[in-house]
């Protein structure tokens, strides 16, 4: 079947799939769905209340029904689905057809099938898609990496669904290869670092303050006022107040205190390992997701260590402003690292990422969008090869402002026993990185005595080796 109708197909109509597709149906593009689960394709005709866009199960109709070149996107759970699915997908193309995979796929898989792809011919791309099901359906931050004249085919059509924010659409081209799922992965490891910090904070108020849940929600309320602003203070001031129907307290008190994940901030703790960078913040935030799974043995735990008063006896007023100075530190240091991580990885994968327009696109639509991402976007567009966020002088001005009340949130909470383990990692991290001189010189003497592994010496060439003791 020869088809000349359709400008974009999507495969996979789960919820990110349809609602990307309504998107571009809303902004007048005429496209198409595929999926084999029939209750899918009936559920996008029955939301399709404007624009041009028709649902297929049979995959060869499908792809009939797209105009050359062909742009198919995938928007189906990372994996072996994805392969799966481009292996069902490619005999149907021809060469010069594009296909887009739109979810989380590891960025070493994406350079895999891309060259598989070209090797048939074919155009392909991995684009990290954030903002969830709301943001699918009015407006993601999308970040497409791959094949520069590929993406040309796409882009007025992403262009028009991204978000906006002072006109400037959220989507631009990252990179070559697998940069856009590469720059979407560290997008996540910073999404996990800013959430366990939120949790954290909550933890906190609840526990250190003893705060009701009324009162959270109002301080949560005030600080998405000010340059706290974000998306994820935003839901989490709206979650201390929903209740469920008919309850009369807050449905966060019924969720079990374990956390789920998907996999992407493991990655991109393994990655910034493999890099030898440290991006010690979000590494917690993955570790103590991992944690929170063992509730059997924290429970047993709990009984038998009772250290720690858990109360924090400091000027209530007083001490929740700290909380909003630790809390701005502390989110400073999390997109820190991951903005280090990139500009290392793009030198190592030869990536050439350009970081301002990475935070341009990251103001608006994607799960992490802050008001400091406008304070990153200007940082970089004025030195887009500033070696680390710290290094800039606006940040650190506005970090010296706030250290003050992050070393006494770190300093209350953990001599009350309050695990705060994210904020304490930043301090760390920050302790350490303005450390001119490191005790590391120690470790190094160390590995020679144990390993003979030698060491430098400070303002002397070459490598030395020393018996340290006498048989």
């Amino acid at each position: 079947m020869q088809g000349d109708s359709y400008i974009l197909g999507m495969v996979g109509l789960g919820t990110m799939g349809r609602n990307l597709l309504l998107n571009m149906a809303d902004h007048g593009f005429k496209v198409a769905g595929h999926d084999k689960d029939a209750s899918k394709v009936e559920l996008l005709g029955k939301e399709a209340v404007k624009g041009d866009v028709k649902g297929f199960t049979s995959l060869q109709e499908f792809i009939g029904s797209l105009q050359k070149p062909r742009a198919v996107m995938l928007l189906v759970p990372a994996g072996k689905i994805v392969d799966s699915a481009i292996a069902e997908i490619a005999p149907l193309l021809d060469k010069g057809d594009l296909i887009i995979d739109g979810g989380n796929s590891h960025f070493t898989d994406t350079n895999r099938r891309a060259e598989e792809l070209k090797n048939k011919g074919l155009h392909f791309f991995g684009m990290g898609v954030s903002g969830g099901e709301e943001g699918a359906r009015k407006g993601p931050s999308m970040m497409p990496g791959g094949d520069p004249q590929a993406y040309k085919v796409v882009q007025p059509i992403f262009e028009a669904i991204a978000a906006k924010v002072k006109g400037d659409p959220c989507v631009t081209y990252i990179g070559p290869g697998s940069s856009g799922h590469f720059v979407k992965m560290v997008h996540n490891g910073i999404e996990y670092g800013l959430m366990q910090l939120i949790a954290e904070t909550y933890e906190v108020m609840q526990k250190g303050l003893n705060l009701p849940g009324d009162q959270i929600q109002s301080i949560f309320k005030q600080w998405n006022e000010g340059r706290l602003q974000s998306f994820l203070v935003e839901i989490t001031r709206d979650i201390f107040g929903f209740k469920a129907p008919g309850a009369s307290h807050l449905l966060l008190n019924d969720i079990k205190d374990e956390a789920r994940s998907k996999g992407t901030g493991k990655w991109t703790s393994q990655v910034a390992m493999d890099l030898q960078l440290p991006i010690p913040t979000i590494d917690t935030a993955v570790s103590m997701r991992d944690l929170s799974k063992y509730k059997a043995l924290r429970t047993k735990a709990s009984a038998l260590y009772k250290d720690g008063a858990l109360k924090i006896t400091a000027d209530q007023t007083k001490f929740i402003q700290s909380l909003e100075e630790a809390l701005y530190f502390s989110t400073v240091l999390a997109y820190a690292q991951g903005m280090h991580l990139l500009s290392q990885a793009s030198a190592e994968y030869g990536y050439a990422l350009k970081m301002d327009d990475i935070a341009l696109i990251w103001r608006g639509g994607c799960i992490i969008r802050s008001t400091f991402l406008e304070d990153i976007y200007q940082a970089y567009k004025k030195d887009n090869q500033l070696p680390h966020l710290l290094l800039d002088a606006g940040i650190a001005q506005k970090v010296n402002g706030v250290i003050g009340g992050m070393r006494q949130v770190v300093s209350a909470a953990t001599a009350a026993g309050i695990a705060i383990p994210a904020y304490t990692a930043s301090l760390s991290y920050f302790d350490a990185f303005r450390s001119e001189r490191m005790p590391s010189n120690l470790i190094q003497a160390q590995r020679d005595y144990f390993g003979a592994h030698t060491y430098e010496l400070i303002g002397k060439e070459g490598v030395f080796h020393t018996q340290w003791f006498t048989k």
